[in-house]
């Protein structure tokens, strides 16, 4: 058994959602004030203030807002920790309203709520939740209201949970394409386009009717499709495997050309994150590693034969020969092997057979 932390999420009733978008008007007023706070510092004395130099400035002002003492202490954090992120003199003021409205958002502190009577206790306030995780077992740590596009609010929670480590002893490497989500060395996949399949027809009704709350719920119900089933796959890969290896594609270079539509629905950057934490959590090894010529590489001979795919013609060849050894290779499995090779720091020439 090893202990980690892990961030619960649980829906919270629509009676409070009142009383939390007051909250968060209140959270938006106090952002606007150490950003403006901070940005004239920097102008008039050229002194960059710290979370703990803007405490005295908001310090009183919980009472009148209806805010808890300490999540003005954790805006003021999460404004330097951003600021500090963006390297920038000003951040962007946040919305109350509006059509760019910011989404709702309380910070919570450790200590500052608790599960009480069967509800989520701060601030004085009860907020019933739908449980589904059984809270009265945790011990709260930090965490925060969230609201989400169609207004509706979450309670998000990190808490200390017991995990065992897994047995399994597979080493798997992951090529991630288009075609399909992730093709693993073993011959695995999670097919790509079936988060929106069924939907698009009802989201292009809905958006020529200019229908913006059906936009949003078909919107919300893609993403949890997608999220569900990356949940799955990442889920029985680390219950099975020692060690994982995937491709370093970038979905951010992507997204800027035709193909943004498809890499943005196969999430590799949410497959890749929900890999790495539960790699962290089970104490398994997780690894990026740079994915050139493992498509164009035979993964039985090592060598980069003349029939291989290449260039963007080639990007429709799905199957092709090694002219060398005559293996006959899947492309994406083969792209898997070969970078399930290079995470034991093999080079692409000269991979044995797998």
């Amino acid at each position: 058994m090893i202990k980690h932390t892990k961030t619960l999420k649980v829906r919270v009733r629509d009676r409070h959602v009142p009383l939390l978008n007051r909250m968060a008007r209140s959270v938006n007023f106090v952002w606007n004030f150490v950003n403006e706070l901070s940005q004239r510092s920097i102008k008039e004395r050229g002194v960059f203030l710290s979370a703990f130099d803007m405490h005295p400035y908001t310090k009183g002002a919980g009472k009148e807002l209806g805010l808890h003492s300490q999540t003005l202490q954790c805006i003021a954090g999460e404004y330097v920790a951003r600021r500090k992120q963006f390297k920038k003199v000003r951040l962007n003021w946040r919305k109350s309203g509006g059509v760019r409205r910011s989404l709702g958002w309380i910070p919570v502190n450790t200590g500052a709520a608790q599960w009480k009577n069967g509800q989520v206790y701060h601030n004085g306030h009860y907020f019933k939740v739908w449980d589904s995780y059984g809270l009265s077992q945790y011990k709260f740590r930090s965490g925060s209201f969230n609201e989400d596009a169609r207004g509706r609010w979450n309670f998000n929670v990190v808490v200390d949970v017991q995990a065992e480590i897994p047995a399994g002893q597979d080493r798997i490497g992951i090529d991630l394409g288009l075609t399909d989500t992730a093709t693993c060395s073993d011959g695995t996949k999670l097919e790509a386009g079936r988060f929106y399949r069924g939907l698009e027809e009802k989201l292009a009704i809905a958006q020529r009717a200019r229908n913006k709350t059906q936009v949003k719920t078909i919107h919300a119900k893609i993403a949890n499709r997608r999220k569900d089933a990356l949940h799955k796959f990442s889920r029985t890969l680390v219950n099975r495997c020692g060690e994982i290896y995937v491709g370093n594609v970038s979905s951010l270079k992507l997204v800027k050309t035709t193909m943004a539509k498809s890499v943005l629905d196969a999430g590799w950057g949410q497959l890749k994150t929900m890999l790495d934490y539960k790699c962290a959590h089970a104490g398994i090894v997780f690894k990026e590693v740079d994915e050139a010529y493992t498509t164009q590489t035979c993964s039985s001979c090592g060598s980069l034969p003349g029939s291989r795919p290449k260039g963007i013609a080639g990007l429709g060849i799905r199957e092709w020969t090694c002219s060398g050894c005559g293996v006959t290779h899947d492309r994406d499995i083969n792209a898997a092997r070969n970078i399930l090779a290079a995470g034991h720091g093999r080079l692409a020439v000269g991979i044995p057979v797998l």
